[in-house]
């Protein structure tokens, strides 16, 4: 695990994904959304139907990210995103479904 450097402009989110996006390709297409971006963090489904996910970069590729969130691959169906400013001393260097 890396730690951030004492100066970074990296942003870091939890985010929640809420609607039809379990059995939709959303991890994988996420997966991929966020490496175009430069992303670092993970995805992954949560048993009440949801997805999380955390997001690390910067502050402008995370929100293109949130953007991208509200609509998904094209057979999801979102219904709402929410997201929180998650501190942290951790580096992702990748972005990974878990």
């Amino acid at each position: 695990m890396k730690s951030l450097p004492e100066h970074h402009d990296l942003e870091t989110l939890s985010v929640f994904v809420e609607g039809r996006v379990q059995g939709v390709g959303f991890r994988a297409a996420t997966v991929r959304q966020a490496h175009q971006l430069g992303l670092g963090g993970w995805v992954r489904n949560l048993p009440d139907g949801r997805v999380e996910a955390l997001i690390q970069g910067e502050r402008a590729a995370v929100d293109r990210m949130l953007s991208w969130l509200l609509q998904g691959p094209p057979a999801a169906r979102v219904a709402g995103v929410s997201h929180t400013e998650t501190p942290t001393e951790r580096h992702y260097e990748r972005f990974e479904q878990i």
